[in-house]
């Protein structure tokens, strides 16, 4: 389901509530750690956010004395950043965050909470690596944080893993392991009335988005459970991965 105005997935529809979401992502604590490492990473350095969204990541940052400039193609959520406190000091740039470039380079490029994802194919993947690598200043930094693909739970011969069961919301994600392709999909039933919405995604390893990194100039520093820079292992669900730009 695409929204109008060349929004995406992201129209306003989806913007008008994005906000009010229960996800841990919108925890103050959560987004503190993230903040945390970010403005460690920049190191008093300009920061460009690939999927700025609503600013739950940039604000923070740019209240830390980080100046943040945004990519993003959804003008509904950006619209909602700009009515924020502060959100008329951040610039944006509107456009496709793979291919979109904007003026200077940046100490950190980061894509945060699986955005990395939304780009549905390996070589739009493959193009946002060489974006970020071409905005970053040497010794700069690009970082990703995205979950590590649940196929785990997938039974045999089954290709859906249940997010949410109740009695008016139902939420799955569909996994085609063949083409590494997923959707994130939600049922809503209430007065009457459902609803039914599916998002696409191409989920990816690890080590692919190292091979990406290489491909674009980039060596892998760090690789994380998550802000709080616990040790990946092999029950990490997720990952914050960061690759630097050679100084020379």
């Amino acid at each position: 389901m695409d929204d109008d105005d060349g929004d995406g997935y992201f129209g306003e529809r989806v913007a008008a509530v994005y906000d009010d979401s229960s996800e841990e992502m919108f925890e103050p604590s959560v987004v503190a750690e993230t903040v945390d490492v970010l403005t460690e990473l920049a190191d008093g350095g300009p920061a460009l956010e690939l999927g700025i969204g609503t600013g739950r990541v940039a604000l923070p940052l740019a209240l830390r004395g980080v100046p943040v400039h945004g990519i993003d193609m959804s003008r509904a959520m950006v619209a909602r950043l700009g009515a924020k406190p502060g959100g008329d000091a951040i610039g944006v740039t509107i456009g496709d965050f793979a291919t979109t470039r904007v003026a200077g380079t940046f100490s950190v490029v980061y894509l945060v909470f699986n955005t990395i994802m939304n780009l549905t194919t390996q070589a739009a993947q493959v193009a946002c690596f060489r974006n970020a690598a071409a905005q970053l200043a040497p010794g700069g930094c690009f970082v990703i944080e995205v979950m590590v693909p649940e196929l785990r739970k997938l039974p045999a011969g089954q290709n859906i893993v249940p997010v949410h069961v109740s009695p008016t919301r139902w939420a799955f994600d569909a996994y085609d392991v063949a083409t590494q392709a997923m959707s994130s999909n939600y049922i809503e039933v209430g007065d009457g009335h459902g609803e039914y919405r599916s998002i696409p995604f191409r989920y990816v390893w690890p080590a692919e988005l190292d091979l990406m990194a290489q491909l674009a100039g980039l060596r892998l520093r760090e690789r994380w459970d998550g802000w709080t820079r616990r040790p990946f292992t092999n029950e990490s669900g997720r990952h914050v991965s960061v690759w630097e730009k050679p100084v020379d």
